[in-house]
C-alpha cells in the first residue's frame, strides 16, 4: 500500500459515485484512502432524492484529524456544495496540509441532472478551492458553469481550460465525455500552458455513474504515489476505461463502474 489520499466529498448511498467510488478507486490502485464527508445523499442509479448537510466545522474537523495523525500525499475534493463548506475546506488545507497536491473535481450536477451545488457556492468555488488546485478535472457542464461559455467541441474545451487556468490552478483536465462523437477526447492543459489531447473509443453504455469521481481519485492516487501528472492521468484514464467496459450493469438507470477490475480475485 503506497500513497495516502484524503478525500473530501459527499456520500452516495447507491455506491457508484462520491466517497464510495473514491475509496474503491484509491484502494484498487494500491493507495490508502481517508475521508472527510461533506454531505449525505439519498440516491440510486435513477437519481438523487435528498441531500443531508454536514456542518462545515465538522467537515474541517474530519480533515484535521486525518492530517495531524496520518498525513496525506494528495488531497482530492469532490462535492463541496455550500460556500461555508468550501471556505472551511480551504482553511483546513492551508493550515494542516500546506504544499500537499490537491486534485479538485468541481462536482456540480449528478449524472441524472440533479443540481448538487448551491448558488452562492459558485463564487467560493472559483475564488477558494480552484486556485489551490494542482489539477482541476471539470466535465463539460462543470466547465460551462465555471466559465460561462458554451462548449460544443474540443476547440471550445481547450479555450475553457485556458479560462479556468486564469483562476489559479496549476493544470486543468477537461473531460470530454459529454461531447458527441465516437471518440471521448480529454484535453490536459499543463502548467506551462501547453496542451495534450487524450482519446479513447466511446463505450456505448448507460453505466457511467461516478466516472468523474473515479477519474479524479485515480489521478490523485497516482500523484500520491509519486507519478508525474501526465503519467497519473494516463494510468487513471486506462483504469476508468476498463471500469466502464466491465461495469456490472446494476440498477435501472445510470449504473456504477467496476472499480475492482484491477484486483485479482481473492481465494
Amino acid at each position: 500500500m503506497k500513497g495516502r489520499v484524503l478525500i473530501v466529498a459527499g456520500s452516495d448511498s447507491g455506491g457508484g459515485a462520491g466517497i464510495q467510488a473514491d475509496i474503491k478507486t484509491v484502494t484498487a490502485l494500491g493507495g490508502y484512502a481517508m475521508t472527510a464527508i461533506t454531505a449525505l445523499t439519498a440516491q440510486n442509479t435513477t437519481g438523487v432524492e435528498g441531500i443531508h448537510d454536514v456542518p462545515a466545522e465538522f467537515v474541517a474537523r474530519q480533515m484535521r484529524m486525518a492530517l495531524i495523525d496520518i498525513g496525506a500525499d494528495c488531497i482530492k475534493t469532490g462535492m463541496l456544495h455550500r460556500a461555508d463548506v468550501i471556505e472551511a475546506v480551504v482553511a483546513a488545507i492551508k493550515e494542516y496540509a500546506p504544499g500537499v497536491p490537491v486534485v479538485v473535481d468541481p462536482v456540480m450536477v449528478a449524472k441524472g441532472g440533479h443540481l448538487l451545488l448551491a448558488g452562492e457556492a459558485m463564487q467560493a468555488m472559483r475564488e477558494g478551492i480552484v486556485p489551490l488546485a494542482t489539477l482541476v478535472t471539470p466535465n463539460i457542464p462543470e466547465a460551462e458553469a465555471l466559465t460561462g461559455m458554451k462548449i460544443r467541441d474540443t476547440d471550445d474545451a481547450a479555450h475553457a481550460a485556458r479560462m479556468i487556468c486564469t483562476l489559479g490552478p496549476k493544470a486543468v483536465l477537461m473531460t470530454g465525455g459529454h461531447l458527441e462523437g465516437n471518440l471521448v477526447t480529454d484535453v490536459l492543459l499543463h502548467g506551462d500552458k501547453t496542451f495534450e489531447v487524450f482519446q479513447a473509443p466511446r463505450i456505448d453504455t448507460p453505466h457511467t455513474h461516478g466516472t468523474g469521481c473515479t477519474l479524479a481519485s485515480a489521478i490523485a492516487t497516482g500523484i500520491a504515489q509519486g507519478l508525474a501528472l501526465r503519467d497519473a492521468v494516463i494510468r487513471a484514464r486506462r483504469y476508468v476505461h476498463r471500469a466502464i467496459e466491465t461495469a456490472p450493469e446494476y440498477g435501472r438507470g445510470h449504473g456504477p463502474l467496476n472499480h475492482g477490475h484491477s484486483i485479482p480475485e481473492f481465494r
